[in-house]
């Protein structure tokens, strides 16, 4: 006799669908954490740079706009497994099976967690690189030498003429360009592992099971 495996209640049960919007769950909500994280963090220092310096606000936000695309990687996620999750017909038989669902859990917890570690490295990274491009704008070392530099911010000039004439020994622009392109590379690469997760979890999620 030829075994025949487990009857399509058991590959279908009610409880599969818990698994699908599971993954929802964790596709949006993970990375709107990560999002909002890398976003606090970064943001923070961009107030506080801009206060001295208002003029350098519109280029170091760009950590805030990375943190914020990974809401949009779990949002496309999110929408595509919910749409695949189907529900029971009028004679209550569950075509959405087990594995279809664990495949879905899978897709977005990999979407889920790659951007929460995205968000929360993309908030770091923009919080001290946005920070060390207003020092340097501001001419604070963060080894001072003497006793003007130990004063750090109690001597900070209000504008970068006044910087310019208070002390000689700044070079200007062409530091500050090192330390931008140097943060903008290390934002490009933590927002890439959001990308491997969202790509993974588009391609794990095609793979489904249908009872009907």
């Amino acid at each position: 006799m030829v075994d025949q495996g487990l009857p399509i209640d058991a590959q279908c049960p009610s409880s599969a669908a818990l698994l699908g919007y599971g993954g929802v769950a964790a596709a949006v909500c993970l990375s709107n954490w990560g999002s909002a994280m890398g976003t606090w963090k970064a943001g923070q220092s961009v107030i506080y740079t801009g206060i001295r310096h208002p003029s350098s606000v519109m280029k170091n936000v760009i950590p805030i706009v990375m943190a914020g695309v990974i809401g949009i990687y779990g949002l496309i996620v999110g929408v595509i497994i919910g749409q695949s999750i189907t529900k029971p017909s009028n004679d209550r038989e569950n075509a959405y099976s087990t594995y279809t669902g664990l495949a879905h859990l899978c897709a977005g917890l990999c979407c889920g967690i790659s951007g929460l570690a995205a968000g929360l490295c993309i908030g770091i990274i923009g919080d001290y690189g946005v920070r060390a491009v207003g020092y340097r704008a501001s001419a604070v070392t963060l080894f001072p030498t003497s006793q003007t530099e130990r004063e750090g911010y109690s001597n900070i000039p209000d504008s970068d003429e006044a910087a310019e004439n208070t002390i000689d020994n700044v070079s200007g622009s062409d530091d500050q360009n090192k330390l931008f392109i140097g943060m903008l590379i290390m934002l490009i690469f933590s927002e890439a592992l959001a990308l491997y997760g969202m790509i993974v979890a588009l391609i794990v999620s095609q793979h489904s099971y249908s009872c009907v």
